[in-house]
């Protein structure tokens, strides 16, 4: 029997729930800009999230919550720019969906013109019910994002796992199925239990994507700058590290200086 998974030459909303179907794992990657996502795309991720931890990694606040909607368009053309092969999902920044379904709308529509985008993400369930409704009927594709939400970070207090009591883990079985009914092509769920995670996914038809959610998840994400190890002292236990970039582009570096300093650089041979 052929275990032979089918190509794609373009990732599709449809292409997603496909592979659920199938039980082909689906890999989602953060990418901010046209040069890490042009290798991104190239390594046959199927989704690339221009998430709001660029608000993190790419301009270095302690939060997500202060970028804004003119700075997620701008990573987010920049991402377009390179990609050929991947499903581009766009986070909606804090502030320009939660308490306005008409913002929310004029906030989708900015993305998915100014950007060319594919869809777009959004944090929450039955509270930004109106705001997804909203923007579905407009034609945008639209992902949920449940478990732990990093927008309502002060709400919480931390980033502590989600719904490991019974109250809160059931309404977020419940935030699953409305974001589905809605409409949803898809859910990112963030920090929760394992078991949780499993029976949220046997329980739908669309695709979850974890982020510290275990294995039983139809996909997973993780920051891009995390995976590589550009990052090093964000060490929470749901991330591998494939590469120690870090260390690795401080070498290089820190080589190039000694060259400069040493005459070494650049030689006979590199220049005109």
């Amino acid at each position: 029997m052929s275990t032979a998974k089918k190509e794609y030459k373009r990732i599709t909303v449809k292409s997603l729930v496909d592979m659920k179907q199938h039980g082909e794992k689906i890999s989602m990657l953060t990418a901010y800009d046209y040069s890490m996502a042009k290798i991104v795309d190239a390594a046959k991720v199927d989704v690339i999230l221009v998430g709001d931890s660029a608000s993190n990694v790419m301009a270095g606040h302690e939060t997500t919550l202060p970028i804004t909607l003119d700075q997620m368009i701008y990573h987010a053309s920049s991402v377009i720019r390179a990609v050929h092969r991947a499903l581009v999902v766009v986070d909606l920044p804090f502030g320009s969906y939660q308490s306005d379904p008409k913002e929310a709308l004029r906030s989708a529509i900015r993305i998915m013109k100014e950007s060319g985008a594919h869809a777009v993400k959004l944090e929450g369930g039955a509270e930004i019910k109106e705001s997804v409704k909203r923007i579905l009927a407009a034609g945008i594709p639209v992902m949920g994002h449940l478990g732990l939400t990093p927008q309502s970070i002060y709400k919480f207090g931390t980033y502590t796992v989600r719904a490991k009591e019974e109250e809160e883990a059931e309404q977020l079985m419940e935030d699953a199925k409305l974001l589905e009914k809605l409409g949803c092509f898809g859910l990112v769920l963030e920090k929760i239990p394992a078991e949780l995670t499993k029976k949220v996914s046997e329980s739908l038809t669309i695709p979850t994507i974890g982020i510290g959610g275990g294995k039983y998840a139809d996909g997973q994400v993780l920051v891009v700058h995390d995976l590589l190890g550009m990052t090093h002292e964000f060490n929470p236990r749901f991330l591998r590290r494939y590469m120690n970039l870090y260390e690795e582009m401080g070498k290089a570096i820190s080589n190039y200086v000694d060259d400069v300093k040493q005459l070494d650089f650049p030689n006979d041979d590199e220049q005109y």
